[in-house]
């Protein structure tokens, strides 16, 4: 068992790290060209290793944390990855059953991430604060699914904003990983803190770059 788990552990840190690089060199650097294309694909190959080791590493020694992480970066790179293709939803287009199953699955695990972190709060444990927003953001993501399996959109580019805001909700994964792995060189700083911080800066960032790409789309 113990050498079933190095094994895994050593995957997902390759795939963490791959992810983290390739997510940072796209997030800076010119979007939509061949070049950002192929570092995407590695990032989203990257981010899906991660997230299947880090809920096979969660299964073998429960850890919260990586099971957390690996639930969330699922559902957002296969969602982002998948909204590339569903640029037609609504007309001649209907989201296929990966679609509505990874959908479903972040449904249930959302209100479970919720349900789990009230009573951690409610128990004075206030890791429970990040399987709330953890949870919130997931049912979030899940009501837009749901709107735009419906053919109800809000913008004519959603699957371009949809892609943006899954890939950068993925990265926003790595990086919580890579700081909650290494809190232990800031013993001063409670953990829960670096769980929320990379939420906390990206995603203003998010809804920045969301409202630019749609008004640009308008205008074309």
């Amino acid at each position: 068992m113990d050498t079933l788990f190095k094994i895994f552990l050593i995957i997902h840190i390759i795939g963490g790290s791959v992810g983290l690089i390739t997510g940072t060199i796209n997030i800076i650097r010119k979007k939509a060209d061949k070049n950002h294309r192929l570092i995407g694909n590695i990032f989203v190959y990257a981010m899906i290793t991660a997230g299947f080791s880090s809920l096979v590493l969660s299964i073998l020694h429960t850890n919260y944390f990586l099971f957390i992480v690996g639930i969330f970066t699922l559902y957002m790179i296969i969602t982002g990855k998948r909204y590339i293709y569903l640029k037609l939803l609504g007309s001649k287009q209907k989201p296929q059953m990966l679609d509505w199953i990874i959908t479903i699955i972040m449904l249930v695990f959302g209100i479970v991430f919720i349900v789990f972190g009230i009573y951690f709060v409610v128990k004075s444990n206030y890791f429970g604060l990040v399987f709330i927003v953890f949870g919130y953001l997931g049912l979030s993501f899940v009501k837009t699914d749901f709107n735009h399996f419906k053919g109800k959109f809000k913008s004519k580019n959603y699957w371009l904003l949809a892609h943006l805001q899954r890939m950068i909700g993925g990265y926003i994964a790595s990086l919580t990983a890579f700081l909650v792995v290494n809190v232990a060189y800031l013993p001063q700083v409670p953990a829960f803190v670096f769980w929320l911080l990379p939420t906390l800066i990206f995603l203003p960032l998010i809804l920045k770059w969301s409202r630019m790409y749609e008004v640009k789309k308008k205008q074309l």
